[in-house]
Formats: structure tokens, sequence, C-alpha cells
């Protein structure tokens, strides 16, 4: 957990960027926003660019605390575990749409070395959804040719929810979850579940 001072910055800054785009936002409104003045903004962080990493970090760390959590909850089933994982998914970009946004949007707007870093920290969870559809081929549970197309499609479509659902619209976030699982599997070439677990048809 961050201390309160840190967090206030951070979430000034996320909407000032979600708002206005990296390139726009400027310190002296993210001061404002935070009820701070810029002298002691800058005591936390000494530029935008500390500021956006400090984003993009407190962005994946919830994110991925968000996939140890459901993971944990279901067992070895490779198409359980595909499931928990794309809800998990589903509800945190539905959920926190402005942290999603920015953690998307703005990575192009990184210096060099922090993408560097920041897509290292992206490959953890990269490495979550192809570590369990390769369990799934391995095992006869998904059937997909193109395992890293299917990786790729699932993780843009659940990515892109952050930039359209509106939780007024029809859609409640279980219908999102259940509609996105159902694609998720189907990506996946997955076996039905009766058969999966070897139950009569």
């Amino acid at each position: 957990m961050r201390p309160t001072r840190h967090k206030t910055i951070i979430d000034a800054a996320r909407l000032e960027f979600t708002e206005r785009g990296f390139a726009a936002a400027s310190i002296r409104d993210i001061a404002k926003r935070a009820e701070m003045s810029m002298s002691a903004l800058y005591h936390y962080y000494p530029g935008k660019q500390d500021l956006l990493m400090a984003i993009l970090d407190e962005g994946v760390d919830a994110y991925t605390e968000a996939c140890a959590e459901a993971l944990a909850a279901v067992g070895e089933d490779p198409a359980e575990r595909l499931e928990a994982l794309v809800a998990a998914t589903v509800r945190f970009r539905a959920e926190h749409p402005a942290k999603s946004s920015v953690t998307i949007t703005e990575e192009r707007s990184l210096s060099p070395e922090n993408l560097r870093t920041y897509r290292e920290r992206l490959a953890g969870s990269t490495r979550l959804f192809q570590g369990i559809l390769e369990d799934g081929i391995a095992r006869g549970v998904f059937n997909t040719p193109y395992p890293d197309d299917a990786r790729r499609g699932i993780i843009a479509m659940c990515n892109a929810i952050s930039q359209w659902y509106r939780p007024e619209g029809e859609l409640t976030r279980d219908d999102l979850v259940e509609r996105y699982v159902s694609l998720a599997l189907t990506l996946a070439e997955c076996r039905p579940r009766a058969a999966r677990r070897g139950a009569k048809p």
C-alpha cells in the first residue's frame, strides 16, 4: 500500500492523463487536482514520467493480484483456469476503466528505459494466459492449432472493455463475464465441460 499522499497524487495524475492524455496534462493541473502545491508534488515525483510509471506499476500490481486471487480459487483444470483468468480480467477492466485505460493507452508515452521495464512486468500477465493455453493443449482440453493467436485475441478483447463498457448500459458485469468467458473458450477450441469431466453428453 502506498502512503496516502502518494495515492492522492497518483489518483489525480491518473484522472488528468485519462481526460487530457499524457502529453497535454500538466504538473500544475495535477497538483491542483491533488490539492497541493507544485513544490510538494515535485517532492514525491520529479516529473510526469515518474508519475506515469508509478500509475502503470500500480495498475499492473492491482491486476496481478486480482488474477492471483481468481486462480487460487480454482483447481488445475486448464479450462476452469482460463475461465477464472478471463473473468478476473473482464471484471478488472470493467470496474477500473481509468486505471485500465491509462495502462493500455499511455505505454507509448514512456521513455525507452521505462518502456522496457514496463513491458517486462506485462510479460508476467502474458505468461499466465500462455501457460494455461499450453497446459490445456497438452492435456487435450484445448484444440486450437494457433495458441499464440488465441492468447493475443483473448487478451486484446478483454483489455478493450475499459474503452467501451459503461455500467449504466444494457450489459451487467456478470453478463459481460459470461460472454467473454464463452468467447475465450471458443478461441481456445475447448472441449465441452461434460466431456472434460467424463460425464455423459
